[in-house]
């Protein structure tokens, strides 16, 4: 309620554009209207010092998930050719960092009618291929609009109605909600069959014009059948052109055919679709999968019958070996058990075989040699090479090879070397590789050197510790895989970011390689980058003679050691130093400002990695004025009368820089009736002389008059001027308040150090202000009304500079009090209405204003 030249946010939302309608519900919610495919334009006008920061949100989905959208931080929002789905109560924010957000809301109500369908149902025997004579036929006619739809039945050129055919029924289910209309014919009669016409509605509302459908309802009505012509399932082999036909079978109207894919999978891009034909050239393997076709003429329930494509195929040979699984020792070894498995998925699973070689010759099953299949029912299929007691002889290479056995694939072979030598995987890490620090943008490698043979695939994770001792967490790779394969033991990261700092693991795989344990190895990476600062740039206006500090704050660095920081004015070095581990930040002190000290100030804070920067110019260019509490455009008046016009404005820093001195208000005849009132610029003009300067607050208009019909003999009936259609603020001491209850007004918060003309701290030199302001005290329970002083150092104080209790009689007073405040920091005036005994005790106040220097002339009861 008070304005020390920074003020809170106020929001308030205006329309154009397109809309239909916008109107006042319950609650003071505002509605506003829009046809469907029409223009929103939202606009948000918002006041306050500095200038807030406006952002547009909406309840769900809509504007707030258009992440990057430039038009949501706009005052203006607009939504061309908006849809229904983006409909909802959208709120505009503004914040300034002074008190709490001021958010304002409107709900958009988007109009549409969509095309009615009818469909038609029996009440038994749907099954049937005909709608015969004694049956109940329900026609239900649907239309998706906004708002609810006005349905309307004619049969040829005859309106239905209620009651005007006993045949016939007209009705919605409860359950629809109004969005449905049935039409029930009751045991079809000769006359029933008939062109039927539904007519949907939303009464023009919005312009939207009233929409049909028409059915023809006769003998042979029936619902829907096909068949396909076609195997099931289709295996076919990659590149082959298949056609998958289906054709009607029964229906009346002929259905509509078509052919999807389970899920809402689109169909091959390929595709080309002809009635109920659908081909696809050059099948590939992720054609496969279920295709089902469907017929739907509105006629009972819509036909659906599916086919499977198989695409011959084989994916993923791999191989392991397995040491005796009865002796610990994982190396092989003469008379030990080994056993070799090779594994392959197959298209379609019943068609893969398997055959071994051994040094390129044909192998057998035998006692020593076992070989066996999984079940080919399982996928992917696995076959298993036993050799039991190892011979030196049974050294070689041995061959799997998968096939399918009506071919239209390449076979797949895999090479497993069992020698001496054949021994299992280690994996380490190399010498002075196993913590590697970078910076953000490098490239860097992190190498694992693996051992064994046959040399396995390598898995590269990422591990993230969860805190603590806690269990480690799988984190995702850099490129958002889960694992990476390498085949040389190397990953590659480039373009380093700070994210990717962590704990990588290398791991060898069970397949192409032993089925023993997984050996792993972990890899620290640190991503080093240069400390990120803020402010990133400040515009400062500061007076010539005045003192100010400016503050760099580091927000994170890596390492965050030895860090630097170095003040410049221009080229001009200022002052180094280097940071504490208490210390987050660096201040730099302008005592008293020059015309040499205006200019570009930078503090660059350093680490190995680089240096974040903040900026500062320091000018002394006034800050432009903003009004409130004014019209947003220019004012009519056509009435023979006198007419009142009130222009405030408010200004940020007045005494540090240029100041408001004068303004002028436009005012022109327009014909012989019409008078346009318009603001001007305001005029700034340089204040030469601070010590003269003062601070004037004024809150004209901060609440609405009271309505006194429920508590007469209390409380002011106009504000201090005597306008009925004047504003004030009050408490309202009704029920359910109760004797004691407070109400406290908490002006914004002002900054001593900038409104001191002196560097000094000390008492004597702490200025004095007179603040004031105009209260109404009437009634036989009037409690009190006091004003604090809170100040905010080291801690906060409040003390108490004025307080009056009783009734003071039914007129307005001016009370003036001087205060002095004594910290070097901040302030705020804190006003407190106090209820009494009943709920005669409005108290109200007027016209709150600061000023710089001693009141004059203060009324009594000021102390």
């Amino acid at each position: 309620f008070i304005l020390f030249f920074i003020t809170p946010p106020t929001v308030r939302i205006v329309h154009s554009g397109q809309a239909c309608n916008v109107e006042e519900e319950r609650y003071s919610e505002r509605v506003y209207t829009i046809r469907e495919g029409e223009t929103l334009e939202l606009q948000c006008l918002v006041t306050g010092h500095p200038r807030p920061q406006i952002r547009w949100t909406k309840t769900a989905g809509g504007a707030s998930d258009r992440q990057g959208d430039s038009s949501l931080h706009n005052e203006t929002l607009k939504i061309d050719n908006i849809s229904r789905h983006q409909g909802g109560r959208y709120y505009c924010k503004a914040e300034n960092g002074l008190g709490s957000p001021a958010i304002r809301s409107i709900r958009v109500d988007v109009y549409y009618l969509d095309d009615p369908v009818i469909t038609v149902h029996q009440s038994v025997g749907e099954a049937k291929e005909q709608f015969y004579f004694e049956r109940t036929v329900f026609l239900r006619c649907v239309a998706n609009s906004n708002p609810p739809v006005h349905y309307t039945w004619r049969r040829g050129r005859e309106a239905l109605t209620q009651g005007s055919d006993s045949g016939v029924e007209i009705y919605e289910p409860f359950f629809t909600q109004g969005e449905t209309k049935i039409l029930k014919l009751k045991n079809l009669r000769p006359q029933d069959y008939a062109e039927y016409t539904c007519i949907s509605s939303v009464r023009n509302v919005c312009g939207i014009g009233d929409k049909s459908a028409h059915f023809s309802l006769n003998n042979r009505t029936a619902p829907p059948s096909i068949k396909l012509l076609l195997d099931d399932p289709l295996v076919v082999n990659p590149g082959e052109t298949i056609t998958l036909v289906c054709v009607a079978s029964g229906g009346d109207p002929p259905p509509t055919l078509r052919w999807v894919r389970p899920g809402g999978e689109e169909l091959p891009r390929r595709s080309v679709i002809n009635g109920g034909t659908l081909t696809i050239p050059a099948v590939t393997v992720d054609d496969g999968g279920a295709y089902s076709c469907m017929a739907s003429n509105n006629v009972g329930n819509p036909a659906k019958k599916s086919t499977t494509i198989l695409v011959r195929g084989l994916r993923k040979g791999r191989f392991w070996i397995t040491p005796d699984p009865y002796h610990n020792d994982d190396n092989i070894q003469i008379g030990r058990e080994v056993k070799i498995s090779c594994q392959v998925e197959a298209t379609p699973p019943e068609e893969l075989q398997f055959s071994w070689l051994k040094n390129g010759r044909p192998l057998r099953s035998s006692e020593r040699m076992v070989i066996t299949h999984t079940d080919t029912d399982v996928s992917p299929g696995t076959t298993n090479l036993d050799i039991i007691d190892l011979k030196f002889t049974d050294f070689g290479t041995y061959t799997c090879v998968a096939s399918l056995r009506n071919g239209g694939t390449p076979e797949i072979s895999i090479d497993v070397n069992i020698s001496s030598t054949t021994v299992p995987p280690e994996l380490t890490v190399p010498r002075g590789r196993s913590h590697l620090i970078a910076q953000e943008g490098d490239t860097v490698d992190l190498q694992c050197l693996v051992s064994g043979k046959p040399k396995p695939i390598i898995l590269w994770s990422r591990v993230e510790e969860s805190g603590g001792a806690a269990a480690a967490a799988v984190a995702l790779m850099p490129d958002g895989s889960a694992e990476t394969e390498s085949y040389d033991g190397v990953l590659r990261i480039s373009n380093l970011t700070r994210e990717m700092s962590g704990t990588y693991r290398c791991q060898t795989s069970q397949y192409n390689g032993f089925n023993v344990k997984p050996r792993e190895a972990l890899i620290q990476l640190v991503v080093q980058f240069p400390p990120t600062v803020e402010p990133v740039y400040t515009e400062i206006r500061q007076a010539l003679g005045r003192a100010f500090s400016l503050t760099c704050r580091l927000l994170r660095a890596h390492p965050a050691r030895l860090l630097r920081y170095e003040w410049k004015l221009g080229s001009r070095l200022l002052t180094v130093g280097q940071f504490s581990d208490q210390r987050d930040d660096t201040n730099y002190l302008v005592r008293a400002l020059n015309r040499e000290g205006y200019g570009e100030y930078t503090c660059d804070i350093t680490n190995e990695a680089g240096a974040g920067r903040c900026t500062f110019l320091v000018t002394g260019k006034a800050y432009a004025p903003e009004f409130y509490y004014d019209t947003y455009s220019a004012l009519w008046e056509n009435q023979p009368r006198v007419y009142g016009f009130k222009l405030q404005w408010t200004q940020m820093e007045p005494n540090a820089v240029d100041r408001i001195l004068a303004y002028r208000l436009g005012i022109r005849q327009v014909g012989a009736r019409h008078i346009i009132i318009n603001k001007s610029h305001v005029d700034s003009i340089r204040n030469t002389s601070p010590s003269s300067s003062f601070i004037t607050m004024n809150t004209h208009t901060l609440a609405a008059t009271r309505d006194t019909k429920y508590t007469p003999n209390t409380g002011p009936s106009s504000d201090h001027t005597g306008s009925k259609q004047g504003f004030y603020m009050y408490i309202e001491t009704s029920r359910p308040r109760l004797d004691g209850d407070k109400a406290r007004l908490l002006s914004p918060i002002f900054n001593m150090n900038s409104k001191s003309s002196s560097s000094s701290s000390s008492a004597t030199n702490n200025p004095t202000y007179c603040f004031a302001f105009y209260y109404h005290m009437y009634g036989k329970h009037i409690g009190a009304l006091n004003v604090f002083l809170r100040q905010k150092g080291q801690t906060v104080s409040d003390t108490s500079v004025w307080s009056l209790t009783g009734n003071q009689g039914d007129r307005w007073r001016q009370a003036k009090v001087n205060i002095h405040p004594t910290t070097a920091f901040q302030v705020q005036m804190m006003m407190e209405g106090v209820r009494g005994s009943g709920i005669e005790g409005d108290i109200a106040i007027d016209d709150v204003t600061i000023e710089e220097g001693e009141c004059k002339d203060p009324p009594p009861k000021s102390e």
